[in-house]
């Protein structure tokens, strides 16, 4: 479905992989990996004749086309309108998608934020609005650039579930969290220093010798959670 094939840039070196229909995947990497140059090269904010989209090349879809199949959704909420509120900013985000803002605002308890300007909402919050946005986009294909950032536990259990659930096709998931990579359990991909290293089942690569070889003794693994070695 989803392919790159032999690219390189001045980050990435000859990154090939293929995700398959209703596939997902997890990439994982110190910060200057090459994680999000990866994404935004994926997506075609960065274009690139590398990519192909069921058997089609990317860089040949038009811009609605290309919101049918793919959707890229950054770590920050960035808003330049000031009095933009939450719901208009939701509805505007509703292309493919046949459920309705307010539907999403009850599930991710923001109901009580509607009329406020997108640029007053707190990080998490506005954490909250990306992935509410992603579900109203109803990609075939949806790009998560650290979902979970800036979020209480609570809230962090909240995206676990709906990112868990059916309301997307296919995921491919950028993070720290090396605890929702494991109970995910999605297809890891492990970028280092701009090559891919690692890219095989999650149950592979959650092995003590693997932990050792990416992180040292900076995480462990403690009956079935992952935590930091402090």
């Amino acid at each position: 479905m989803l392919e790159i094939k032999n690219y390189s840039d001045a980050i990435l070196k000859n990154i090939s992989f293929r995700l398959k229909k209703q596939e997902n995947l997890i990439i994982l990497g110190s910060n200057g990996a090459g994680k999000s140059t990866l994404a935004k090269v994926l997506c075609g904010i960065t274009p690139s004749k590398s990519i192909t989209l069921y058997d089609k090349s990317l860089h040949g879809f038009s811009a609605k086309e290309r919101t049918e199949v793919i959707n890229y959704i950054p770590a920050k909420l960035e808003i330049f309108d000031e009095y933009l509120t939450l719901k208009e900013y939701l509805n505007l985000s509703r292309l493919h998608s046949l459920l309705e803002s307010s539907n999403l605002l009850n599930l991710l308890e923001l109901t009580h934020l509607k009329n406020k300007p997108c640029i007053q909402l707190s990080s998490g919050e506005q954490q909250l609005t990306m992935l509410a946005t992603a579900v109203l986009h109803n990609a075939k294909v949806s790009i998560f650039d650290e979902p979970t950032a800036n979020l209480d536990p609570k809230k962090s259990r909240d995206i676990y579930s709906l990112l868990k659930s059916k309301l997307f096709q296919s995921k491919i998931i950028i993070t720290h969290d090396l605890n929702l990579a494991y109970k995910l359990g999605y297809k890891i991909m492990y970028i280092k220093e701009g090559k891919i290293v690692f890219h095989e089942s999650s149950k592979k690569f959650f092995t003590e010798s693997n932990l050792n070889d990416f992180f040292g003794t900076s995480v462990k693994k403690v009956e079935n959670e992952i935590m930091v070695n402090l």
